[in-house]
């Protein structure tokens, strides 16, 4: 069995970056995320995100490819939440995604800046009211 070691930062968007994700319905869609990873053998390392946008770093296994396991788990996932009606009108995401290799060395910081990222964007949001 190989042994392989490749980390993905992802990040996607609300269709048009609509700021739709609220605090109680990210905390759902990322449960959400976590089971339907599981479910489908792929390893969330950090799952985070604001209104607009989700960032997850995914330990890619072996036979496992960037666009398998985006329609894994970002087109699944507009379906689960059209399914349970979370919004009102039809949920989508941006069709693109980014995605960048993390080497073993800096998995720590990525962590960290994926579980700030709440905090990261409270205090820009604060700090650009201010400037206004």
């Amino acid at each position: 069995m190989p042994h392989i070691s490749v980390w993905i930062h992802f990040v996607w968007t609300t269709k048009d970056r609509e700021p739709l994700l609220t605090e109680s319905i990210r905390y759902k869609i990322f449960e959400h995320f976590r089971q339907n990873a599981r479910a489908k053998n792929i390893f969330i390392g950090a799952l985070n995100g604001w209104v607009e946008h989700v960032h997850c770093l995914v330990s890619l296994g072996s036979g496992q490819n960037l666009d398998e396991v985006m329609r894994l788990l970002k087109g699944e996932s507009s379906h689960w939440i059209n399914k349970n009606e979370l919004f009102r009108g039809k949920f989508h995401w941006q069709d693109e995604y980014f995605a960048v290799s993390v080497s073993e060395s800096l998995l720590a910081k990525v962590r960290k800046y994926i579980d700030s990222q709440e905090e990261h964007h409270r205090t820009w949001f604060l700090e650009q009211n201010r400037a206004f």
